[in-house]
């Protein structure tokens, strides 16, 4: 009787445990679908190559992965060449035309110094700084601005991440989550 007593109250509270397991995974899969969703419904804007070109740099750094670096920032460059200032505001085209030549002036070295990833790293340092002007006066959407104070000699380097968790692009794997979000644009 001990027994029967036993195995039923083991697999009560696996039923329970499984339910309540089940039911957090139903949970995370509408909270997915939803952020899926919202994230469809946001409208693409004139700034989205740019961005998506930048990000694959960024990503790229953080992974230690010179050569996509180098195909990143050569897409980066081919962006910026062909950008359509037409649905900019006057305040945004000018500050596209202060960062224009010195972002494709970056993107360039980026792109060509495949093999030289501390090269791509100094680069993208300033290249950072551009694109985040230029994000930063276009707006509409939600990108995280953040500073490793270690690169460069303790001087620190900023880099924009479409993500709130750090992937440092400056050290990679060698501290991949060194640096803290210092602002969030929307």
């Amino acid at each position: 009787m001990k027994n029967l007593i036993l195995t039923f109250a083991v697999l009560t509270l696996l039923t329970a445990a499984c339910t309540t397991d089940s039911t957090k995974k139903t949970t995370q899969a509408n909270s997915d679908s939803t952020a899926s969703s919202s994230e469809a419904i946001e409208s693409p804007s004139a700034i989205d190559p740019l961005l998506n070109s930048y990000f694959k740099l960024k990503n790229a750094l953080t992974q230690d992965n010179d050569k996509v670096a180098a195909e990143a920032g050569n897409e980066l460059l081919n962006a910026l060449e062909s950008f359509d200032k037409s649905s900019l505001n006057s305040e945004q085209s000018k500050v596209y035309n202060d960062i224009h030549e010195d972002a494709k002036e970056h993107a360039e070295h980026i792109g060509a110094n495949s093999g030289n990833i501390k090269h791509q790293r100094e680069h993208f340092e300033t290249l950072s700084q551009e694109i985040y002007e230029f994000a930063k006066s276009v707006g509409g959407k939600k990108l995280y601005y953040a500073n490793c104070p270690m690169y460069n000699n303790n001087k620190g380097g900023n880099w924009l991440s479409e993500v709130k968790e750090i992937r440092n692009p400056y050290f990679g794997s060698e501290m991949l989550d060194c640096g803290t979000v210092t602002e969030e644009l929307n």
